[in-house]
């Protein structure tokens, strides 16, 4: 890439907490947490963001890892990059990166997260990356992989998950107190699906 990573903006991403490398599952593999809602889509250009990504974060991940990615009060407008500036930073992933990552799971999706990626998880994520989505609906079902101790996950995320407890109909977008969000994944039976309504 002709583009170089400039001081500021390397200091710009890591102030926002968008990335982080911290802590392993339970299954002793890498954690790689996400936020969503710090992403900076309006201001940070595709090609810069790869960059950042092969220089500070791609290095890190050359042993079997797995992502925490943080749907908590996205917003289309703010944190949404656009359908080809997510596929061209997915096909910028190295190879090894690629077989090294065993799992994903999505904190918090909302419905149209969910139908977003059902029109186009397998368009934007080849290579069986879609298969390896996980919805996780409440953070008590992320427990069940990742070691509370293990990751860090900010105050605004455990407040939501407490409202989704009260108000359940949050998960389907037909009540909300919040900016609508948008993000990824999809009703799909090919990926794995937490809730809370599963418990009797």
């Amino acid at each position: 890439m002709s583009e170089e990573l400039a001081p500021e903006q390397i200091k710009l991403i890591h102030k926002l907490n968008v990335f982080k490398i911290k802590g392993r599952d339970k299954r002793g593999r890498k954690i790689l947490r996400i936020i969503g809602k710090n992403f900076p889509a309006k201001s940070l250009n595709v090609d810069l963001l790869k960059k950042y990504l092969e220089v500070k974060v791609f290095p890190k991940l050359e042993r079997p890892f797995v992502v925490v990615y943080i749907h908590t009060d996205v917003d289309k407008s703010e944190n949404f990059p656009g359908i080809s500036a997510l596929r061209s930073a997915y096909e910028a992933i190295p190879i090894n990166v690629k077989q090294y990552l065993e799992a994903v799971y999505f904190v918090h999706p909302d419905l149209q997260s969910r139908l977003f990626l059902a029109t186009f998880g397998r368009f934007i994520f080849t290579g069986g990356l879609y298969a390896k989505l996980k919805y996780v609906s409440r953070l008590g079902y992320l427990w069940e992989h990742v070691r509370r101790n293990d990751i860090e996950i900010p105050e605004f995320v455990y407040d939501h998950d407490e409202d989704l407890e009260f108000r359940p109909m949050m998960d389907y977008g037909l009540e909300s107190d919040h900016p609508r969000a948008f993000g990824a994944p999809a009703v799909d039976s090919s990926v794995a699906s937490y809730s809370m309504r599963c418990i009797s």
